[in-house]
């Protein structure tokens, strides 16, 4: 946001501040600035470009005598400029090519020596006198862009009064239009951002007031309930239509006859020339200017061009969103397909403006224009973003839309850009000012985008360090133009109807805060007790995991929280109950991950065509999911989770042999069992129940997976597994990859409840011996793992210490003959391991143990010791 500090300055005079804006010089402007209203990123001088221009007069203008296009002029610079050469009555001669040159006329001469404002700061173009077809020129008289005004180059500037002076022959350019000590102060517009009003220079005039402790009151035309005058020419007809009134609440829109389409006055010129902006038109410049004055953008159109589209007797204005197949070329000459949720103005028959974007070329405002439309609407703010990145359509309008503008402020603009027409571009009133309002009937009543907030003094000072008063946070406030009412040590506060950011007491100790200034707030350390911090048990319990599952071999990534809906489709998930974002960073960024198994799994293929043979890869992050979308607070619930995957390239002996493409699960398992074992927990596995239906268990085979829990305590962690056949193809896996997924808070409660694990080692020799039983082929491994470990616990001697541990399960493959030839059954051996703390054992007692378990396991389940 860019601000002139003489714009300001006159602003603040003509309002009524008591004391200079800027006694201390720019600088010290500048420094108020920074500290109470915003970041300033540059500081412009912008009077110094002009340095040597004069105001003349051209005395003479005779045709030149060897050019048909060239004039040779007599100017009176009232003898001011030095080290030139003049005539006996003391003037200059300049030859000049416009056409507009003419005796009598005042304009701005650039004499040799001085540097063209055009080139200042680039390249700098210094003039000398130089001879042209023969004749020698004194320098130029300078046209618009030459004087960085505009683009326009047919003809040199024709200077007129600016305010109560007239221009005089030998005046300093500068000086004739009070640029002399003018700099222009570049503020970060993100510093705004929850400031609309500050988008406008009234607004930040109002709040420099404001930080010197001055009283601003606004000029008496900035009312939401300014007047608006009668129909004073032949009527032109003019109807609104608003389809979309939730996004567009208030749409303000008159006609205007006869209006005069000229070049801008200079002082119009260089307003827009210190914000950066080229002159156009008188129109155009009028509806930029008051957009740059009160932060709330206009639009002119071409009410015949309008007409003519509307095919009818009468302009048609509907507000609404494009139709299938809609087209609209801009002014910046662009040609676009509407987004079909983007804010249009258009006839009956076709778009004529993006709306609060930019116009459409085939209804701007030209030299041929005698009839507008002034519009002043308020649209969408978020609508509008969405629309502005869509099509990378980011103009002064759409900065300033997208901050939020107050519709309360929308009559006071197009009341006082209608009145600047009728004054200076002889416009007419035509039509009756057309008001679609779609507020809120408290908003309009009030008269104010929120209700009055009340607060006490107390609760204000608490929070700033202060010992403020009630009539002093009241002055304050009021400098502002906030309404105060105190009651002893409380006060209701109710916002003017341009601010749109007062919700909360919390805002209003921000505003008062600011005015007094944060940087005079008493500097007081805070009070900090010397007790610890308790430690976060997740984030200790995290960094455990990391360093176990590391010293395993395994390998930490981290992946997007966010992905494709495809990679949810792979995985086997519904990207329907995954949360989706509505304003994604990236097409591959559009869902919030289920689980982080799709995450992993896209990251095996890469690694092994990287080379890596086997490797383990583990990520501790959240998941979300609409099947279980709210926690006790009503927020989409998170689980913090931990996934392993493991995968080995596929080899041919391997991938031919299913029950040792199997072996994957156990390595995967592997990794779960030492990660439980630095926790002090047993785990139990069980089957999965073939209808078990889960974002998480979408990837899993069910029939090679397992559920997970903790032993003593049946606490469930999670789950163990190899993939289904579809998802090894999508991912283009190995046939060795298995992985597991657990919660993470589950696994911090179950170690919080873990018995302790420590055993003393007996001083006696161990000794190790296997059994092998064959059972049937579909009994589970594990059913017969915990029968055995259960039987040996309770038939062991006593003062002894036994391990089981499991060996190898054997399987016959099935003949291609299909005869059976003992596949029906397995082999499943275990190692026992056992010592006593008492004595050296003999073999014949740890065979007549083994025995006591092939007996039982006999019984049990038929099964046959090998």
């Amino acid at each position: 946001m860019k601000i002139s500090v003489n714009t300001i300055r006159e602003m603040n005079k003509r309002f009524g501040c008591a004391g200079e804006i800027a006694p201390d010089g720019v600088d010290e402007l500048a420094k108020r600035i920074g500290a109470q209203l915003g970041a300033i990123e540059e500081i412009i001088g912008f009077g110094s470009k002009y340095q040597g221009v004069l105001l003349v007069r051209v005395v003479a203008c005779e045709q030149h005598p060897n050019a048909d296009k060239l004039k040779v002029c007599t100017i009176d610079d009232g003898g001011v400029a030095a080290e030139v050469k003049r005539d006996v009555d003391g003037n200059v001669q300049v030859v000049c090519g416009a056409s507009n040159v003419r005796a009598g006329m005042t304009a701005a001469w650039l004499p040799p020596g001085s540097t063209v404002p055009q080139t200042a700061g680039k390249d700098p173009s210094v003039l000398e006198a130089r001879e042209l077809r023969g004749i020698v020129s004194n320098g130029m008289l300078a046209s618009a862009r030459e004087l960085a005004l505009g683009d326009d180059h047919d003809g040199i500037l024709e200077l007129t009064a600016s305010g109560d002076e007239q221009p005089k022959p030998g005046m300093s350019f500068a000086e004739a239009y009070h640029l002399t000590d003018d700099a222009v102060i570049d503020i970060e517009n993100k510093m705004f951002t929850h400031r609309p009003d500050c988008f406008g220079f009234l607004g930040v005039a109002r709040e420099l007031a404001g930080i010197r402790q001055m009283a601003f009151k606004s000029p008496e035309w900035y009312r939401r309930d300014a007047p608006f005058p009668d129909i004073e020419a032949e009527p032109l007809a003019l109807e609104v239509r608003n389809e979309i009134p939730e996004l567009v609440p208030r749409f303000l829109a008159v006609a205007l006859r006869d209006v005069e389409i000229k070049p801008s006055p200079v002082w119009l010129q260089l307003e827009m020339a210190k914000m950066g902006l080229k002159s156009i038109n008188n129109i155009v410049d009028y509806t930029n200017f008051f957009m740059l004055e009160t932060g709330q953008p206009i639009h002119a159109y071409d009410y015949d061009k309008v007409k003519a589209l509307s095919g009818g007797d009468y302009s048609v204005m509907e507000i609404r969103n494009p139709r299938e197949g809609e087209q609209i070329t801009l002014l910046n000459g662009k040609t676009i397909t509407p987004r079909k949720e983007a804010m249009m103005v258009a006839t009956d028959n076709q778009l004529i403006c993006l709306g609060g974007a930019i116009g459409g070329s085939e209804t701007e405002v030209d030299e041929h224009t005698t009839n507008i439309i002034i519009e002043a609407a308020n649209w969408d703010m978020y609508a509008m973003r969405r629309t502005a990145m869509e099509h990378g359509i980011f103009t002064d309008a759409v900065t300033r839309f997208t901050k939020g503008q107050s519709p309360l402020q929308n009559r006071a603009v197009i009341a006082r850009i209608v009145d600047e027409i009728r004054r200076s571009a002889n416009g007419k009133v035509a039509s009756e000012l057309i008001d679609d309002i779609h507020l809120r009937a408290e908003v309009t009543e009030r008269g104010s985008v929120h209700p009055p907030v009340t607060l006490t003094v107390e609760f204000i000072n608490s929070r700033l360090g202060l010992r403020l008063s009630a009539e002093e946070i009241k002055k304050l406030l009021e400098n502002v133009e906030f309404d105060v009412q105190t009651k002893a040590d409380s006060l209701t506060v109710a916002a003017p109807f341009w601010r749109t950011d007062i919700e909360i007491p919390e805002d209003i100790v921000e505003e008062a805060g600011r005015l007094y200034g944060f940087d005079r707030l008493p500097l007081e350390l805070p009070k900090r007790a010397i007790t610890p911090a308790p430690k976060n048990e997740l984030l200790e319990l995290k960094q455990q995991v990391r360093e176990v599952l590391s010293r395993a071999g395994a390998n930490e990534v981290l992946t997007y929280s966010f992905v494709h809906g495809k990679l949810l489709e792979r995985a086997g998930q519904n990207p329907e109950h995954a949360f989706r974002l509505s304003n994604a960073l990236s097409p591959d960024l559009q869902y919030y991950r289920q689980s982080l198994t799709p995450s992993l799994l896209d990251k095996v293929h890469p690694n092994i065509k990287a080379g890596y043979d086997e490797f383990a890869l583990f990520e501790i992050g959240k998941g979300h999911n609409l099947l279980h979308k709210d926690d006790d607070d009503g927020l989409p619930g998170e689980f913090e989770m931990l996934d392993l995957i493991y995968a080995a390239k596929d080899r041919s002996a391997v991938a031919a042999d299913d029950d040792v493409a199997g072996a994957a699960f156990y390595q995967a398992k592997k990794f779960l069992e030492a990660l439980a074992a630095a926790f002090g927990l047993e785990l139990a596995y069980v089957s999965v129940d073939p209808a078990t239906d889960y974002p998480v268990t979408k990837p899993y085979d069910l029939s090679r997976s397992a559920l997970v829990s903790v032993k003593t305590s049946g606490d469930f962690l999670g789950m163990v597994g190899e993939f289904r056949p579809e998802v090894i193809r999508n991912f283009k896996l190995p046939r060795q990859t298995a992985a597991f997924g657990i919660g993470l808070r589950e696994l911090l409660a179950a170690s919080r409840n873990a018995p302790s694990r420590y055993t003393p080692l007996p001083r006696f020799p161990k000794v190790e011996q296997d059994i092998c039983l064959r059972v049937a082929a579909d009994l589970p491994y594990q059913l017969l793992f915990d029968f055995v470990e259960k039987q040996l616990q309770s038939t062991q001697p006593d003062n002894v210490l036994c391990r089981l541990s499991p060996v190898d399960i054997y399987q016959r493959p099935y003949e291609p003959s299909g005869q059976q030839s003992g596949a029906e059954r397995k082999q499943i051996t275990l190692r026992l391991t056992i010592a006593s703390y008492d004595k050296t054992l003999r073999d014949s007692e740890v065979a007549s143990l083994l025995d006591r378990l092939a007996a039982s396991a006999q019984k049990a389940f038929q099964a046959e010791r090998i």
